[in-house]
């Protein structure tokens, strides 16, 4: 039987260990199928097991490894992936009771492309309903229940990629993918404590995931370190011909042997100043440990635009339009959580002009954004301004006086750029803390060699929750 340490093992060290004979795919997969359906369900982080699948895939993966055949780094290593992504043969419930028994005859292309690099698919895994997209308020907003992070089951894992967020801090899965529209990678990683990528809008090929906001969907890792964010990536990344948004940019990864090259850093203004004290006390000991490897420079405007508003009219319009037949059928009344029943409405009521000019002002956004990119490598800041919010309260009700900084997470979004964040301390309840670095388009590579950097440094992305 496999120790518990096994399962917080990263990506590269287990498919190591695969390689080296050390245990099976076979035996590895059952074990984590185990924690699955006994931890996972605590943490309501599992939609789907998928075990048949995830057996024969693993059988066959053991069976090129006894020939010393390997498809590479994550040969025969399980993975969950959120649960908007299609896989033939199991629901695709996209974390919604109208589609509970939804089924689709195709793997989307971020599965394929996992199966062709030897991964195992072990789970599909829990989500906020419809992704978010019905403007939810509380974390009970899933079939499966309200999302839990490991660290404190009293409090919310994050979303909309809430069992992602679990299961790999949890040690359920060698790794996951989620989504981001507006936050829903970066956020459960920095409430689970995990390493999540969000990549450059269109790196990642979208068929077969659920859409939420054709302008603004992502898929991307959520791994326990940056290193492995960037072999998923590697695996993943490239252009795809059933997706016309996709780039023909792919993606390779290598660490470095040596730190990288010393970055100039920007920590805009106003980004420190209204967070929890701890969230403050582990961003600065982030920088600190980062050391001459940055050159940093504080209080950097942030380009003044409506991000907010804009990111808000976007999701409404194109929200309503990807959910029309469940808000004309009424449908929506089988959603978990109240606001998500009536939320969907106002979608309908934005004005076109709205939208359009939603869309147009992307263009200046970017000209600025980019113009700061110009003197700066990276952007740092806290990935959010508190630990996980409490479950049994409203969102706006769980830190009332905290007031947010710039808004870099719709900021990325609306400009299509990467971020990766990664966990730097604990704060209060014992919940994790996470710092984010934020880069122009195409950089993921100085982005993960930063936070591998770091995460050389620290220990904070092998430390394991109190759940097994």
């Amino acid at each position: 039987m496999l120790q518990p340490e096994t399962f917080y093992l990263t990506a590269r060290e287990l498919g190591r260990k695969l390689r080296d004979g050390e245990f099976t795919s076979e035996e590895l997969t059952r074990g984590y199928i185990e924690r699955l359906r006994t931890i996972g369900a605590r943490l309501n982080a599992v939609a789907t097991i998928t075990e048949e699948r995830a057996l024969e895939e693993a059988r066959a993966a053991d069976r090129e490894l006894r020939r010393r055949r390997t498809r590479g780094p994550l040969h025969g290593v399980p993975y969950g992936v959120k649960d908007l992504l299609a896989t033939r043969g199991y629901p695709t419930t996209w974390g919604a009771e109208p589609y509970r028994e939804q089924q689709f005859d195709t793997d989307a292309t971020v599965v394929r492309r996992l199966h062709d690099a030897g991964a195992v698919l072990v789970a599909k895994l829990a989500m906020v309903e419809l992704a978010g997209g019905m403007g939810y308020d509380e974390a009970d907003a899933a079939f499966t229940g309200p999302g839990l992070t490991p660290w404190n089951t009293e409090y919310w894992s994050g979303g909309s990629s809430s069992g992602p967020g679990s299961a790999v801090a949890a040690g359920l899965v060698g790794f996951a993918i989620g989504s981001e529209t507006s936050g829903s990678i970066l956020t459960p990683s920095a409430f689970c404590g995990v390493t999540g990528l969000r990549p450059t809008y269109g790196l990642v090929s979208r068929y077969g995931a659920m859409a939420l906001c054709w302008t603004l969907d992502k898929l991307g890792p959520m791994c326990r370190s940056a290193d492995d964010c960037g072999l998923v990536l590697a695996a993943i990344a490239g252009e795809d011909r059933d997706d016309p948004t996709s780039l023909r940019d792919g993606f390779r990864w290598e660490r470095l042997p040596r730190a990288p090259r010393k970055l100039r850093v920007a920590v805009p203004k106003g980004c420190v100043e209204k967070v929890q004290p701890a969230v403050r006390e582990n961003f600065e000991a982030s920088l600190a440990v980062l050391g001459d490897r940055v050159s940093v420079e504080r209080d950097v405007e942030w380009p003044d635009f409506p991000w907010g508003p804009a990111v808000g009219t976007i999701v409404n319009a194109e929200g309503a339009a990807a959910f029309l037949p469940l808000l004309e059928t009424g449908g929506v009344e089988k959603l978990r959580c109240p606001a998500d029943r009536t939320g969907g409405y106002s979608g309908l009521f934005t004005f076109a002009v709205d939208y359009i000019q939603a869309l147009r002002v992307r263009a200046p956004m970017k000209r600025a954004v980019g113009a700061l990119f110009e003197k700066y490598d990276v952007v740092a800041s806290p990935t959010r301004s508190s630990i996980a919010y409490p479950t049994g309260k409203k969102f706006r009700d769980a830190y009332p006086d905290l007031r947010s900084g710039p808004p870099l997470i719709p900021a990325g979004n609306l400009c299509g750029l990467p971020a990766v964040c990664l966990p730097n301390g604990f704060g209060d309840a014992g919940l994790p803390t996470s710092t984010a670095f934020l880069g122009p388009a195409l950089s993921e590579k100085t982005l993960l060699d930063l936070a591998s950097a770091y995460q050389k440094e620290t220990d904070w992305h092998r430390q394991r929750p109190p759940v097994g």
